[in-house]
């Protein structure tokens, strides 16, 4: 006799709050350490209301997946929560070595952004119907990259024209920009994706796609020059490049558009560094950034180089939250975050910082493998490559091993775009999440009485079949 019970899939809550735990345990320690490190004695004031807040912001999120969003990754918010509680606590950590007051206003993005990510979560039920804004994304992306061109609302920062100024308040549009551009990708690749993948001609053992099939990546690569040119922004060109190109190969599984995006971004910005001085600056200071014309220029290389230095004192575990000295770098908190980083926890910290960064994408790559439609599938690798490729852009630069870009590290830098934009991004893939691992619907089991009426049913049935088979093999007798 079989026996037949019905189980629940598990949904993964606990381990969430488990994590959350770990969590806030980890941002609020490093908060301890870096003011004790910095020898301000004893514990700070602030303590409570800091381990408050962070408790409460957990606990609020936590319910909120946990009701909106039950299938939801387990991983993914308390990654990005121990990511921002470090951050703070390096942000709190260089205004007493200088004197600011920044981490109260990194404080307050903190809560918005973690309450724009809850408003994605309950608002986006269905993640399907952003299919239906394809074009709408890519208008709304485009003008947002234009804003900062506007007469009297954009501003130039440190030779980037990427920045607009409302009521007081600096915002860089092209942080959401990458939110639309990604859903834009994803459904038009989607509905293409069997147009892009015909066979070409033959080139070098590559099958290149059909010439007029070469009309949007021409496109996404006009549009990344033009904003190379107008707003002198490297990183954002090769943000948006690179997630065109990558979304291009996961939707058509064709090595040829890698190659073909390579060649077009290095003729693009072969070009581009030939007419703007601004770009050509930042090679010579990649290339050329220990020279002693090069680091003592006004614009030079003195904070690449000092971050590197710094980086350098910090060794394999650091020199200790607190104890390094980050404020000899500009912009600590923002652009060199990562260097800071590196001297207070050394090579190890930062590799455990990596981590959590790779757990967020593989997590979200993950989740569009189990994915059963096409334009999730698409929407989900875009965001999480975002990510992954927007850490090796500002990684990348901090350490020389690419030109210095400008780009935020997500969920660390100081700042409230890249916070707000990033929170967002999270709040997309855990309601996709919740979609992937959500168990399909089956069709409940039947009421007990009838599961004990089975057996006899059985035993029957087979009694009689027995008898049948007698009767059969006397009648051949």
């Amino acid at each position: 006799m079989s026996v037949v019970t019905q189980t629940s899939p598990r949904t993964g809550r606990f381990s969430e709050a488990a994590l959350l735990i770990i969590s806030v345990g980890i941002g609020v320690g490093a908060f301890c350490l870096a003011h004790l490190g910095a020898e301000e004695g004893g514990l700070p004031s602030s303590l409570p209301v800091i381990l408050v807040g962070s408790v409460a912001i957990a606990i609020v999120g936590h319910m909120v997946i946990r009701h909106f969003a039950s299938y939801a990754d387990p991983v993914l918010f308390p990654s990005a929560l121990a990511l921002n509680g470090l951050g703070l606590a390096m942000i709190y950590r260089i205004d007493m070595a200088s004197g600011t007051d920044q981490v109260k206003n990194q404080l307050v993005l903190t809560v918005a952004a973690i309450v724009l990510m809850v408003i994605t979560v309950v608002a986006l039920r269905n993640h399907r119907a952003l299919r239906r804004y394809t074009w709408t994304s890519l208008f709304v992306g485009i003008g947002l990259l234009l804003l900062p061109m506007v007469p009297g609302l954009g501003r130039t920062i440190n030779g980037a024209r990427i920045w607009i100024r409302l009521v007081g308040f600096s915002f860089q549009p092209a942080e959401f920009a990458k939110i639309c551009f990604a859903v834009f990708f994803a459904g038009y690749l989607v509905s293409e994706r069997d147009n892009l993948s015909l066979a070409g001609p033959k080139f070098l053992g590559m099958r290149l796609p059909l010439a007029r099939h070469f009309v949007p990546i021409l496109t996404a690569w006009a549009i990344c020059m033009g904003v190379l040119v107008m707003e002198r922004d490297f990183g954002t060109a090769i943000l948006f490049f690179g997630l065109f190109v990558g979304m291009l190969y996961v939707a058509t599984e064709r090595i040829s558009w890698i190659v073909i995006g390579g060649l077009l971004a290095t003729v693009g910005v072969a070009l581009i560094y030939q007419v703007t001085p601004h770009i050509q600056a930042r090679f010579v200071i990649w290339l050329h950034a220990l020279d002693s014309n090069v680091y003592n220029d006004k614009h030079g290389s003195y904070q690449i180089v000092q971050g590197l230095f710094g980086m350098g004192s910090g060794g394999l575990f650091g020199t200790g939250l607190g104890q390094g000295y980050p404020t000899k770098v500009y912009a600590a908190n923002s652009d060199f975050i990562v260097a800071s980083f590196g001297e207070e926890i050394g090579l190890i910290g930062l590799l455990a910082l990596l981590c959590i960064y790779l757990m967020i994408i593989v997590r979200g790559l993950r989740t569009a493998i189990v994915l059963r439609d096409g334009f999730g599938k698409l929407l989900v690798t875009g965001l999480a490559f975002t990510i992954a490729l927007q850490c090796f852009v500002v990684v990348g630069g901090v350490t020389r091993v690419i030109p210095l870009t400008g780009l935020a590290m997500p969920f660390l830098a100081h700042g409230g775009s890249a916070l707000l934009a990033n929170w967002t991004i999270i709040g997309i893939l855990i309601r996709i999440s919740d979609v992937a691992r959500r168990p399909a619907a089956v069709d409940p089991l039947p009421p007990e009485d009838v599961l004990n009426v089975i057996p006899a049913l059985e035993k029957e049935t087979g009694s009689q079949t027995a008898n049948d088979s007698t009767k059969t093999q006397v009648v051949k007798l």
